[in-house]
């Protein structure tokens, strides 16, 4: 990742992670919390691609594990993260802009239901029986209705900053800078084509000059191609 992506990707997940800790898991609202860290993964995923949505989704995950008071094994929710921001970049559209909200709302979901899923399951193969106690059906249909319910907060902002940072304008400038030199060069062929001979005239061969044109002028243009989870999450 270039550095421009992880300096923001960094920002956006520690300011995420407070938010989590300090604001979200105090509300106890019943069932799961609202999940912060998950939807900036969601929409910087539906930036990067797949790639760098799983980088990030590993990276804020085993942050949330370190977090206090995360109780946990260390690297479950970065499992978890990785792998939700690796199937959510396969959602990027191919031109980087999306044509509806309706897309990313499906992304939320499935990612809020598959992240609940797949919590608990690996706290099952490690003895973390917590979602069996509290009740798992509730807890993913809250999880579903609280991060719907905050996503067109989180989402395109953060989906609209991490475009914004991802612009390179050195390389805009010297994109034009090269199709300017390209056509100085076309010029410059067709000033030598018209240049007088010795004799006193200029060159009057047309298919000269057409070339010269269309190879100078044309040819050079460059194309442009019931519990609370535990910690962070709460189960």
């Amino acid at each position: 990742m270039r550095l421009n992506r992880i300096l923001l990707s960094t920002t956006l997940v520690v300011v995420a992670l407070v938010v989590q800790v300090s604001i979200l898991a105090r509300l106890q609202l019943p069932g799961a919390v609202p999940d912060l860290m998950l939807l900036v993964v969601l929409a910087l995923a539906l930036v990067y691609g797949h790639v760098g949505g799983a980088l990030v989704g590993f990276g804020a995950g085993l942050l949330s594990d370190l977090a206090p008071p995360a109780d946990h094994a260390v690297g479950r929710y970065a499992l978890v993260l990785a792998v939700v921001g690796y199937l959510a970049g396969l959602a990027k559209p191919e031109t980087g802009r999306l044509r509806s909200a309706v897309g990313p709302l499906l992304v939320v979901v499935g990612a809020a239901v598959g992240t609940t899923l797949m919590y608990a399951g690996v706290g099952a193969l490690v003895g973390d029986t917590a979602a069996r106690q509290v009740g798992l059906v509730g807890l993913v249909l809250t999880a579903a209705v609280y991060d719907l319910l905050l996503a067109p907060f989180v989402v395109p902002g953060v989906m609209a900053l991490a475009r914004r940072a991802d612009n390179d304008p050195m390389a805009e400038s010297s994109s034009g800078s090269g199709g300017a030199d390209n056509a100085l060069r076309g010029f410059a062929t067709t000033g030598s084509l018209l240049k007088p001979r010795k004799g006193g005239g200029r060159t009057s061969s047309p298919g000269r000059l057409r070339g010269g044109r269309r190879g100078g002028l044309l040819g050079g243009s460059p194309r442009s191609g019931a519990g609370r989870l535990k910690g962070v999450k709460r189960l």
